[in-house]
């Protein structure tokens, strides 16, 4: 299987890449536009913020690129963020694959932004991803900008409300948390990603 990591200058690249080879896929990581568009699987990670996040794309010309894949793409933390159509951090235009809008969690009493470490997941929608998650796992989070709850939302998690931990919408998906950071459940859905 032909599995790419997009070279967009995330800090996790590395451990997503040696997640990926516990589950014996050995990605290349790239910007090249060919070696993109002819993989099984495209995967983009990311750490950082939304504005460079898109910089990046933009300058390695792969936004295009990425709009006009027709293979099942993941986006991880940042990297599901880049794949909705706004961010307001920084007020950022990103890739409008996924129908939903960026937002900042608002701080509340006892509620530290960013939202970083485990909490729970709860599927809200059938989806082949899914499948061997049980209800109320564990995922790693560390982020400040979320996306809201919608119909492309397949799994959700509660911080303060609701908020979309993994989405769906055609062959685009979105994990918030760190598959890679995530323990058990971070592996299944990776290689359920694998499997699409």
């Amino acid at each position: 299987m032909n599995v790419v990591l997009v070279d967009a200058g995330g800090t996790n690249i590395g451990s997503v890449r040696y997640a990926l080879q516990r589950l014996g896929v050995d990605a290349c990581l790239t910007s090249d536009a060919d070696e993109i568009r002819s993989a099984d699987k495209v995967i983009l990670p990311g750490v950082g913020a939304a504005g460079p996040g898109m910089a990046r794309l933009r300058e390695l010309q792969l936004i295009d690129v990425i709009r006009s894949l027709s293979q099942p793409v993941l986006g991880v933390c940042l990297g599901m963020q880049l794949l909705c159509e706004h961010s307001e951090e920084g007020d950022t235009p990103c890739l409008g694959v996924i129908p939903a809008k960026v937002h900042r969690f608002e701080e509340a009493p006892g509620q530290c932004v960013p939202h970083m470490g485990w909490n729970r997941l709860s599927a809200v929608a059938a989806h082949p991803l899914l499948k061997q998650m049980n209800e109320g796992d564990w995922a790693y989070f560390v982020h400040s900008y979320a996306v809201p709850l919608g119909t492309y939302t397949l799994v959700s998690t509660d911080y303060g409300k609701g908020f979309s931990s993994v989405i769906g919408h055609r062959n685009f998906h979105g994990m918030q948390f760190h598959p890679e950071r995530s323990a058990s459940v971070g592996a299944t859905l990776l290689k359920n990603f694998l499997e699409l």
